[in-house]
């Protein structure tokens, strides 16, 4: 019996290099060297990657701070005031991330800023107070908070980049696992059916083409190959018509029909995933338990 890699073995593999982690093999990136002009870029690029991944409306300026935190300690609705919360988390990343533009200029002024300077300081507590408020940002499709995404920046802050490349692997991974973990209850769900004969070779292809997505930066040319297959990919999950005769009874029609808003469900929480690159464990256990029960109600019926 082969034996299992051990995490971060790095291997090369159709002249890419891969590093393996938690039973995947993942496309490897090298690090950037630990620098205080790449911190700044890649925790720039990090705020923008949580931003685009959660709610809209909650990325508020940095100099409207005191304005956010003002609303949220006078807000009393529950549901209003995690909202608030948000807004104030976003505020607060976005404070955070000025705060190290300015220590950035300074250090390229030849003005060293140490870690107990009060700028730094202050850079620092804004992340982490955004970090704390994390749990009330919610994902864009409102499935659950990724709070996987929003410590990355503050991550980003407090590692060094290998450190933090490091971790990003590992969710990697985990994301990985997840659109395994999901793909394998659809194609249990509905491809014992003849009324959805075809479709496991669709999803099959779609969740691997899912993983390709979650460990392939834009920056890498080989997205120009990998982007246009999963979205074609997607299309065909979207344009696939389960095989019920026009006969068939309403009841059955209902049923199918049930059957396959669920495909769909599971193929834009797969490309949630992918897109995140982190794990949604509570959306995939809520879909997981609505397959079993759809697959249930189908099986005694």
């Amino acid at each position: 019996m082969a034996t299992q890699p051990q995490n971060g073995t790095r291997q090369v593999f159709n002249e890419v290099e891969y590093i393996y982690y938690d039973g995947y093999w993942i496309r490897y990136y090298p690090p950037l060297e630990d620098s205080l002009s790449n911190r700044k870029r890649l925790i720039d690029s990090l705020t923008r990657r949580a931003f685009h991944h959660t709610e809209a409306g909650i990325n508020t300026p940095g100099q409207s701070l005191d304005q956010a935190r003002a609303a949220y300690e006078a807000q009393t609705d529950p549901q209003r005031k995690r909202v608030n919360a948000a807004m104030l988390a976003g505020a607060l990343f976005n404070r955070a991330t000025d705060l190290f533009t300015s220590i950035v200029d300074l250090g390229e002024l030849g003005v060293q800023v140490s870690r107990n300077n009060e700028l730094m300081r202050e850079c620092s507590d804004s992340f982490q107070e955004a970090l704390s408020l994390g749990q009330r940002v919610k994902h864009y499709s409102g499935c659950e908070g990724i709070d996987e995404i929003w410590g990355e920046p503050f991550k980003a802050f407090t590692m060094t980049p290998a450190h933090f490349y490091q971790s990003r692997f590992i969710k990697i991974a985990q994301s990985k696992r997840d659109i395994d973990l999901i793909s394998e209850t659809m194609m249990t769900t509905f491809c014992g059916s003849r009324i959805f004969a075809g479709l496991q070779s669709k999803i099959s292809e779609f969740a691997i083409a899912a993983k390709q997505v979650s460990e392939t930066m834009k920056k890498d040319s080989v997205i120009f190959s990998i982007w246009p297959n999963y979205v074609a990919l997607a299309e065909a999950l979207d344009e696939f018509n389960p095989q019920l005769d026009e006969a068939a009874e309403q009841v059955l029609q209902l049923r199918v029909a049930q059957g396959r808003n669920l495909l769909l469900e599971g193929k834009r929480l797969i490309g949630y995933i992918a897109g995140a690159r982190v794990p949604m464990p509570l959306s995939s256990q809520a879909y997981i338990k609505k397959c079993q029960a759809y697959q249930a109600a189908f099986t005694d019926n």
